[in-house]
């Protein structure tokens, strides 16, 4: 590590006795000993950093959320949110799991998740900061500049995978400093447990990112591979995974003033971030998506509300709306209301005054701040438009998202695999292909058609300069056109669109996966005509987005460097989605004056809240199992305290999106919970870390035990943690 590096650990070690911000690469726990013995650590600090070891060696990430094993025969533990995807690949209208839940009470009974599930267990990391970025001249033009790092990522890529690892390189500090993680590909997931809604999902959108909560967010999956070991695809006879770690559930869970370390894969923060691009977020970024994810909420409930099927098939979209939603408004206002964009403001500020101060800082990194709000302005001119068109093409679970892939795939195809896209080079194939066939659970041509509609009454809206002259000349918009006129018009086109498509059949959408892009456009379908159609246009963008990359590439290295020597050295490393630890202790908090939340919540809550209907319709089993509890009934899992079985709890650990499932370890690395949210007061921690409020939310590891002991009476799952059952 270069010295301004371990500063960044080192100065974190005399940190004051509140929030500790700081999602910690592993290698960097040794250097915390003093802070972490401090608050009560009592292991061995070298372990958390050693990858192949215990406990890190049982941390794995499924690609969006974290997890763990917990068995020796490859069990894993996640969030019951986290496995929505599972549930409802294997749901039907008549077998509804994403309401009812699901139990394997052997191995045979364990459903596959579906293509494209995956676990993934990080053995390495290595730095290759200077095989990255060294030897590029100064004078290199941005895009060559991307073209170059681009390469270089792919090569180095290609070296790691080599092993038959999965290879990711991956920047650190605005791309200060690059690693390379290598990670096991588990290819065959299956579903064994997960909890009714009326459980994993209590309180829904109601006590979504809220205190207190009473959810039990957590399920199990199953990791498969060949008899030989090797990870493979989906197969009969394929056999549990052994891992070398395991972790082992506490059946005493987490008391209050307790340090708990977390370990996962927190996705993005963006606190290094410039004022300039927050302040964008602030009045464009965010109410825009805030108003479209309200709008498109109610457009898919209302497909749903009469129609099964559909409901079915849209409602992991609508919980990931509705989620998005609920944090975004937070992010919001605790930027604005909350005073945290003024203080970023007032922190940049203060660097610049203190760049301006040296004449040696000046000439070094006057010229980076300026250079990225000309970047910002550039962007901005045509932020809208690009937008739209994101929102118009859809995602990958749209009809439109596939025929999209596969025209941009044979297009890739004919490339040498160095010169394709990489989300298009030979390694993703697979993923590809299995993303095409898995979409089949969830492509509705009704939602599809309804979410295309919305987008193109704004895309009617843009004004002359920023149009999308393809859909204007395919759809007969023009600039200034009566909104009565233009909804007539797209109605008209969009009949013809999805008449014309044969893209929702899964036999001719697989068939096309090795064509050409002539055999493609051959078949006539008007969803890959349309494609084909926008194609210039995204490309178009794609290689606007490539010079900014490079302008970034030139600066951002700078911009993190100033920023941690004018610190001192305290400034901790943005999520990106690989392996980090944070800690912290299990406490209460203030979030306003006159209000305190207490750190744990009980059975006896979810009693007071349970209504019998929508999102705190507990099941009934759990309901008369609280009552014997509360009655008297001995259980191993009664805190003594608090004369009930905890549920949820609160730490100050630093955590965001994608620690969902994280594991929460106390000093001897033994589950005492499963991090599942934050609270609404503080997610704009994402942007300015609130060292006094944040808090995050956990599901305790006595609840858990307790809903598998005396609620689905899951005799094997507890025989298999290593619990005496019911």
């Amino acid at each position: 590590m270069n010295r301004l590096f371990m500063l960044v650990v080192l100065v974190s070690a005399a940190l004051p006795a509140v929030a500790d911000e700081g999602m910690w690469m592993p290698e960097q726990i040794p250097a915390l000993a003093d802070r972490l013995r401090g608050l009560g650590f009592t292991g061995d600090v070298q372990a958390f950093a050693d990858l192949t070891g215990f406990p890190m060696g049982a941390i794995v990430s499924l690609g969006g959320c974290s997890a763990s094993f917990v068995s020796p025969e490859g069990l894993i533990v996640t969030n019951h949110h986290c496995v929505q995807g599972a549930l409802q690949y294997n749901s039907t209208p008549s077998r509804n799991l994403m309401r009812d839940g699901f139990l394997a009470r052997t191995k045979d009974e364990e459903l596959w998740n579906g293509p494209g599930s995956r676990v993934y267990v990080t053995v390495s990391v290595r730095d290759v900061t200077d095989e990255i970025m060294g030897g590029i001249a100064p004078e290199t033009s941005d895009r060559e500049r991307y073209d170059v790092i681009d390469r270089r990522v792919k090569a180095r890529t290609a070296a790691g995978e080599t092993s038959g690892l999965r290879c990711t390189v991956a920047s650190f500090f605005e791309g200060l400093k690059w690693f390379e993680i290598g990670q096991l590909e588990i290819q065959d997931v299956r579903l064994v447990y997960a909890p009714a809604a009326g459980i994993g999902n209590f309180g829904g959108e109601t006590d979504n990112w809220q205190w207190p909560r009473h959810t039990g967010d957590f399920s199990f999956y199953r990791a498969y591979v060949a008899p030989d070991g090797k990870p493979v695809p989906y197969a009969k006879n394929n056999v549990p995974y052994r891992p070398k770690h395991f972790l082992k559930v506490s059946p005493q869970g987490a008391a209050p003033e307790e340090l708990v370390l977390v370990a996962g894969y927190p996705g993005r923060t963006a606190r290094l971030s410039p004022y300039a691009e927050v302040k964008e977020t602030v009045e464009w970024g965010l109410p825009r998506s805030i108003k479209r994810a309200g709008e498109l909420i109610a457009i898919l409930e209302s497909l749903g509300r009469d129609d099964p099927e559909t409901a079915l098939r849209v409602a992991q979209s609508i919980r990931g709306l509705h989620n998005g939603l609920t944090k975004n408004r937070g992010v919001l206002r605790g930027l604005v209301q909350g005073g945290l964009l003024a203080k970023k403001e007032s922190q940049e500020q203060d660097f610049v005054a203190w760049i301006d101060a040296d004449p040696a800082r000046q000439a070094k990194y006057g010229n980076v701040l300026p250079a990225f709000r000309q970047l910002l302005a550039e962007r901005s001119l045509t932020r809208e438009r690009d937008a739209l068109l994101s929102d118009f093409s859809g995602s990958g679970s749209s009809a439109f998202g596939c025929a999209q892939t596969l025209y941009r795939l044979s297009i890739e195809r004919p490339k040498p695999d160095t010169d394709r896209d990489a989300a298009y080079q030979e390694r993703n194939w697979s993923r590809l292909k299995e993303g095409l066939e898995r979409a089949q659970r969830t492509l509705s041509a009704k939602a599809d058609r309804a979410v295309m509609k919305y987008a193109l009454a704004e895309i009617a809206r843009l004004p002359a300069g920023q149009r999308i002259e393809v859909l204007d000349t395919q759809v007969g918009l023009t600039p200034g056109m009566p909104e009565a006129d233009a909804a007539r018009a797209c109605d008209a086109w969009l009949d013809q669109l999805f008449a014309g498509t044969k893209i929702y059949d899964q036999d001719f959408r697989l068939s096309l996966f090795d064509k050409s892009t002539a055999e493609i456009v051959a078949t006539g379908d008007t969803l890959l005509s349309l494609a084909a159609a926008l194609y210039p246009l995204q490309e178009a963008n794609r290689d606007q987005a490539k010079e900014r990359a490079g302008a970034n590439y030139r600066l951002g290295p700078r911009y993190a460097e100033a920023l941690l020597a004018h610190s001192g050295g305290l400034v901790s490393p943005d999520a990106n989605s690989t392996l980090r630890i944070t800690y912290g202790t299990v406490q209460g908090v203030q979030p306003r004056d006159g209000l305190f939340y207490l750190p744990q919540t009980t059975l006896k809550g979810i009693l007071e809240k349970a209504t019998g209907s929508g999102e705190f319709n507990a099941p009934q089993a759990e309901l008369e199992a609280i009552r014997e509890v509360l009655g008297g009934k001995p259980t191993p899992y009664l805190d003594p305290q608090l004369k009930d079985v905890p549920v949820d709890f609160l730490s100050n650990v630093d955590t965001t999106g994608g620690n969902s499932g994280s594991a929460t370890l106390n000093s001897r690395g033994e589950l005492v919970g499963l991090l599942f949210d934050g609270t609404f007061d503080t997610v704009a921690s994402d942007y300015l870390f609130d060292t006094e409020k944040t808090r995050s939310i956990h599901v305790d590891s006595r609840n858990l035990l307790w809903v598998l002991t005396e609620v689905d009476k899951a005799a094997n799952l507890l025989a298999e943690l290593g619990v005496p059952g019911p």
